[in-house]
């Protein structure tokens, strides 16, 4: 029997990441029965979701510098994410 899968708010992004490739890796083997892909499929959305979550939050922390006009730096305004 299979121990219960952490709830993807607890994890950090690089063992969502590495809970996601895994489960890529067993519905692409195609040895999975359907009832067990459709669950690996849902927990793999619920994976996906919370890399994006923590991946956006990321970007919103990061700041680029900005330059004046002479080069020099006037500070730091915001990454343009919607870019």
């Amino acid at each position: 029997m299979s121990k219960p899968a952490t709830a993807p708010d607890g994890l950090t992004f690089e063992q969502a990441l590495a809970e996601l490739e895994e489960i890529v890796s067993q519905l692409e083997s195609g040895q999975t029965a359907l009832d067990r892909s459709i669950e690996l499929y849902a927990r793999g959305e619920e994976l996906k979701k919370r890399c994006e979550t923590l991946l956006k939050a990321a970007e919103a922390r990061i700041e680029k510098i900005a330059l004046s006009a002479d080069g020099q730096a006037r500070g730091v305004e915001p990454l343009d994410v919607d870019k």
